[in-house]
């Protein structure tokens, strides 16, 4: 007996391309793609496993779903609802495939913020030739700590580019007990605020679970150095921005860079925009790269697999933690 998957609405093209490849690849599925929520509740009933958002409706309505893939690495917030957490379905996400993006783009702001780049285009813009002064270029990165909050795969691959440019890694992890090769020592969250005076950079990739929301607060900033210089590349609701933007004005940290928001997009009219020493992104860490697109179904595809053979999914998530 064929196993039922469905792509929950809104589709995609994406899925045109992907389910004659499933079909192929993975034989013995039935694949169906409502188009809307009603249709979706007809496909349900009977089906195995889903692929995108559910609702507390849609759930109800999959009494015998065993897996329900994730849309993304760390869906939004709101995701992992009471009744999802509930059911008996294994979650899976898209966790590993952003390693190399996004640890790229986290190198880019400890270049910015060494280099000021950033600064020297504004200056470019209105023809002055001016070296920028003391405390500028008061980092040198083989000489400076940096300290990655979660020290998974993008956090390790971090650690790998910061090693490589002679900076000293320091690591914090809820799950993991191994030290990665880059990292010079290893904490856990227990141990995060005897850590961050340490630091000339503080790195966060961590999701947004029950545990990290809001974690980082005025508390936090006033445990770094004046100097140091913050990064946010996770999730936005593990920093409070009115926080962070205070922190910034009142010299209590040195810089921020951010790509995720507590509220985003992020208003035009909030403070943090022209907060001193502050690069903003529009969330693009993961943009880039057509090979993101192969890598999702690389992992729907071996999911298929392991899912009719009975085996552990890979990437399946802690539904009560969000990870």
């Amino acid at each position: 007996m064929a196993n039922k998957f469905v792509f929950l609405p809104p589709q995609s093209d994406l899925f045109d391309e992907w389910i004659p490849r499933l079909l192929d690849s993975a034989p013995g599925w039935e694949i169906a793609t409502p188009t809307t929520e009603a249709e979706a509740l007809k496909e349900l009933p009977d089906a195995d496993a889903a692929y995108g958002t559910m609702t507390p409706e849609l759930i109800a309505a999959a009494p015998n779903l065993g897996w329900l893939q994730a849309p993304a690495a760390a869906p939004a917030a709101g995701y992992y609802f009471d009744e999802l957490i509930a059911h008996k379905a294994a979650v899976t996400n898209f966790r590993g495939i952003y390693n190399d993006h996004i640890s790229i783009q986290i190198l880019a702001y400890i270049l910015n913020f060494t280099k000021h780049y950033n600064v020297y285009r504004d200056q470019q813009n209105e023809r002055k030739y001016e070296v920028l002064q003391d405390p500028y270029h008061d980092i040198f990165l083989p000489e400076s700590t940096v300290l990655i909050v979660g020290v998974g795969g993008i956090g390790a691959e971090t650690a790998r580019l910061c090693k490589a440019v002679g900076m000293h890694v320091l690591g914090i992890d809820a799950r993991r007990e191994d030290k990665p090769e880059w990292v010079d020592d290893m904490f856990t969250p227990d141990q995060l605020d005897d850590q961050l005076a340490k630091a000339d950079f503080v790195v966060l990739t961590i999701p947004h679970t029950p545990s990290t929301e809001g974690l980082f607060d005025s508390s936090k900033f006033a445990m770094m150095k004046n100097s140091a210089k913050f990064i946010n590349i996770g999730r936005g609701m593990t920093t409070k921005l009115d926080d962070l933007n205070e922190a910034l004005r009142s010299g209590v940290i040195g810089g921020a860079a951010l790509d995720v928001y507590e509220i985003e997009p992020l208003p035009s009219d909030h403070p943090l925009w022209d907060a001193p020493n502050t690069i903003l992104t529009p969330h693009t860490a993961a943009v880039g790269g057509a090979n993101l697109l192969e890598r999702r179904f690389e992992i729907v595809l071996d999911n298929f697999r392991k899912f009719a053979a009975g085996e552990r999914l890979r990437n399946e998530v802690d539904k009560a933690n969000w990870f």
